[in-house]
């Protein structure tokens, strides 16, 4: 499997926020999100080096921490991840999967962190075909639907605007049983200014509706840069 970068860093977003973690980040994607923040890594991705999964397991070993965040791009592209998983839970490391819900694989790990995406993501501006391909594809609910019944999850949901808010509760009333307490809400910004400007609305809606407001601290700790 492509992978882009392999590297230690603290987990910035979730309920494992803080967790020191070796990330290994593939390459590729089938959406094409407007606020994508790692287009380095995304559909047209052409960095990075094809890796086996005994060499991804060695390289995580190497770094000796016991969570791994596979990443991306979207790694449900990989077949890959199946053995990769099924290796890395056999030497008991904490895995995490990070991906937009669109694609299923029967994939071992302890949290499957799923990022629908919303309108907003729409890469307005873009070529039709681009569009159209990620209109496509973004919404899946019904793999969604799939992998919270399978695994321990949360539900990120990046947030710009509050109208989002009501796109965010209209997809949750569609999705049917879910755990308010795993949902989270996300500013979109890749500053710590902007975040914090939409923390406080973001906040109090989150708590009003029991939900959690979702940080992204690795820009509070190392700014907007690779390899964190």
């Amino acid at each position: 499997m492509r992978v882009v970068e392999l590297f230690q860093s603290k987990q910035g977003e979730g309920l494992w926020t803080g967790a020191q973690s070796t990330f290994v980040r593939t390459g590729g994607c089938n959406l094409r999100c407007c606020f994508c923040d790692t287009t380095y890594a995304s559909w047209q991705c052409e960095e990075g080096e094809t890796l086996t999964v005994e060499e991804i397991v060695e390289r995580v070993e190497n770094y000796g921490n016991r969570h791994v965040v596979l990443t991306g791009g979207e790694p449900m592209l990989y077949s890959e991840l199946i053995p990769l998983t099924e290796e890395l839970a056999k030497r008991e490391f904490r895995i995490t999967i990070e991906t937009a819900g669109t694609l299923d694989l029967p994939v071992k790990c302890d949290l499957i962190s799923i990022s629908p995406k919303l309108s907003n993501s729409t890469p307005v501006g873009a070529p039709e075909s681009v569009v159209r391909l990620h209109e496509t594809n973004r919404n899946r609910i019904e793999v969604v639907r799939k992998l919270i019944s399978r695994y321990p999850y949360q539900l990120k949901f990046v947030v710009d605007l509050p109208e989002d808010l009501l796109e965010v509760e209209e997809y949750l009333q569609r999705l049917g049983e879910f755990d308010k307490r795993l949902v989270l809400l996300m500013p979109m910004a890749t500053d710590v200014r902007a975040m914090r400007l939409k923390a406080e609305w973001i906040t109090a809606y989150a708590q009003a509706r029991g939900y959690r407001y979702c940080p992204r601290m690795q820009l509070e700790w190392y700014g907007d840069r690779r390899g964190t």
